[in-house]
C-alpha cells in the first residue's frame, strides 16, 4: 500500500512489528531460547536513557475461540471446539505460563501490563475464566500491573460474567462493537447484533471498570456515510473512555480476500479515500465531544486516565512474554512466535516444552526502525529518544523521506519533534514501509 493508494487491495495490512513476520524462521529459535535462559536486559526511560533496572515486562494471553469467524478476520481462531477441547487448551495455556514463570528472563520482574486477546477471551465461561486465572496465579500475578486489558465480543457476555472479569483484576475492558447496524454486522460475519451491544455495554458501565474501550471499523462491507455518522453519534452517546477505529485491511487469509482472489470478484471493501474520510469525520466529532486524538487509531476522553500501557511500552521496546497458540512475543531484543496450529502448540506443552515456532534477532538498526515506525503511529516522534537509545539521528538518516512527507503535508518537523498532520494520521500505516531496509521493501509481511 502506498500513500496515494485508492483501492483496498488484497495484501494490505496493519503494521504491528518489524522486521516483517515473513522473515522470521525456525533457524533462529536458538536465539530466543538463549534469550529466555538469560537474565533480562536493562531498561530505558522515556527519553531513551539507560536506567539501572530491568526492562519493563508485559504478558499476552491468546484465547483463540470465537462463535463465528468474521469475514475480515486474519487471526488464529477456532469456532467449532467443544467444551472438552476448550478445557484442554486452558490446561495447556496454564502449563505454558508455569514454564514461562521459571525462565531466567523473568528476573523476578512484575508485569507492567497484561493483555487477554483473541479470538474472544470472553468466549470462556465465568467458571473457565476463574479456573484459568486461579491456575495462572499459582505461578504469576499481575497485582502491580498498571493495565490489564480484556477483549470482549458483546454476544458472549452476561452480567455475572462481566462482574467475574472485573474481579479477576481487569482494569481496561474493550468491547468489539465494530458497527451498530445489524445488516452491516451480519454481512461481515459478526456473531453479535445491536441489542447485544446495548445490553453488554450497560453491564460494563454498571460494573465500574477503570477504563472502557469500544472498537469500530471504518470500511466494513455495507457501510455508508449515513451509517457511519450514526455509528459515531451512538458511540459518543455510549461515552467510553476511549475508542479505537481501525481502517479495514485485506490480508491474504481473510474470507473476503479468498473470495476476491479465488472468485475474481471486485473488492467489496470501501476504498482508502472513503475510509480516511470516515476516520477524519469521526476524529472531528469525537473532538467536538471532548475527546483527544491519541494515535492514528484512538481517541481518549481523559488523557490523564487513559495511557495505553500495552501499546506505549511495547512500542518502546518492552519485553512481552506471549502465551497461547500463534502468539507473538519479544524478549531481550529477540522476536518470536509460538507454534501456529492446535496440535503443534499443545503437544510440546504435554512434554514440558515451550511451543516455540519461529524467531528472529533483529540487528540494532532494525530495532531502531521497529521502534521508530511503531511510535510514529502515535502521531509523534522525539528524535532525542533515538539519539540517546540508538546513537542515531533519525531526521538526517531518512532526510529525503521526511522532506517528501513534509512537502505532501503529512508531517511537521520542529527541532527534534516530528508530528503527523491530520492527513498523515489518516494514512499512518502507508507511511511506514519506506523506512524498511531495502531487503524488506515489497516482501510479504506475514
Amino acid at each position: 500500500m502506498t500513500t496515494d493508494a485508492t483501492k483496498t487491495e488484497v495484501g494490505s495490512y496493519f503494521i504491528s512489528n518489524y522486521p516483517p513476520f515473513s522473515q522470521w524462521s525456525l533457524d533462529a529459535l536458538p536465539e530466543v531460547r538463549s534469550a529466555m535462559q538469560t537474565p533480562p536486559l536493562p531498561g530505558y526511560d522515556n527519553l531513551g536513557h539507560a536506567i539501572n533496572k530491568p526492562n519493563d515486562l508485559g504478558l499476552y494471553l491468546h484465547i483463540p475461540f470465537c462463535r463465528k469467524r468474521c469475514k475480515f478476520c486474519y487471526f488464529r481462531v477456532y469456532t467449532e471446539k467443544n467444551a472438552h477441547e476448550v478445557e484442554d487448551y486452558v490446561a495447556a495455556l496454564s502449563t505454558e505460563i508455569e514454564l514461562v514463570s521459571k525462565l531466567p528472563v523473568m528476573g523476578e520482574r512484575p508485569f507492567r501490563f497484561v493483555y487477554f486477546g483473541g479470538g474472544t477471551p470472553s468466549f470462556l465461561s465465568a467458571k473457565q475464566l476463574t479456573s484459568l486465572v486461579d491456575r495462572l496465579r499459582a505461578n504469576i500475578n499481575w497485582d502491580h500491573a498498571e493495565e490489564v486489558t480484556f477483549e470482549c465480543e458483546p454476544g458472549t457476555l452476561s452480567e455475572p460474567k462481566v462482574h467475574t472479569i472485573k474481579e479477576l483484576g481487569v482494569t481496561r475492558i474493550s468491547l468489539g462493537v465494530e458497527n451498530l447496524d445489524d445488516k452491516v454486522l451480519s454481512e461481515n460475519g459478526r456473531a453479535h447484533l445491536s441489542p447485544e451491544i446495548l445490553k453488554s455495554w450497560k453491564w460494563i458501565t454498571d460494573a465500574g471498570f477503570y477504563n472502557t474501550n469500544i472498537d469500530l471499523i471504518s470500511g466494513m462491507v455495507g457501510e455508508t456515510w449515513e451509517n457511519w455518522r450514526e455509528n459515531i453519534r451512538k458511540t459518543i452517546d455510549m461515552s467510553p473512555d476511549s475508542v479505537t477505529i481501525y481502517q479495514m485491511e485485506l490480508p491474504f487469509n481473510t474470507v473476503y480476500s479468498q473470495d476476491i482472489l479465488g472468485n475474481k470478484i471486485e473488492t467489496p471493501v470501501a476504498d482508502w479515500p472513503t475510509k480516511r474520510a470516515w476516520l477524519d469525520y469521526a476524529f472531528d466529532e469525537f473532538q467536538s465531544a471532548g475527546y483527544s486524538v491519541s494515535s492514528a487509531y484512538t481517541v481518549v476522553k481523559d488523557k490523564s486516565k487513559v495511557n495505553f500501557s500495552y501499546r506505549d511500552n511495547l512500542w518502546r521496546g518492552s519485553d512481552l512474554l506471549a502465551t497461547g497458540v500463534a502468539s507473538f512475543g519479544h524478549v531481550s531484543g529477540v522476536h518470536y512466535q509460538n507454534q501456529p496450529d492446535w496440535k503443534s502448540y499443545v503437544e510440546p506443552l504435554s512434554k514440558g516444552e515451550l511451543p516455540l515456532g519461529r524467531a528472529m534477532r533483529p540487528t540494532p538498526h532494525q530495532l531502531l526502525i521497529r521502534e521508530m515506525i511503531l511510535q510514529l503511529k502515535t502521531g509523534r516522534l522525539n528524535a532525542e529518544y533515538f539519539r540517546n537509545k540508538f546513537a542515531a539521528e533519525i531526521i538526517d538518516h531518512w532526510r529525503d523521506t521526511w522532506n517528501e512527507y513534509q512537502n505532501d503535508g503529512l508531517i511537521e518537523i520542529s527541532g527534534d519533534q516530528i508530528s503527523l498532520t491530520r492527513a498523515g494520521l489518516m494514512r499512518a500505516d502507508a507511511l511506514l514501509p519506506p523506512f524498511f531496509e531495502t531487503d524488506h521493501q515489497g516482501v510479504r509481511y506475514t
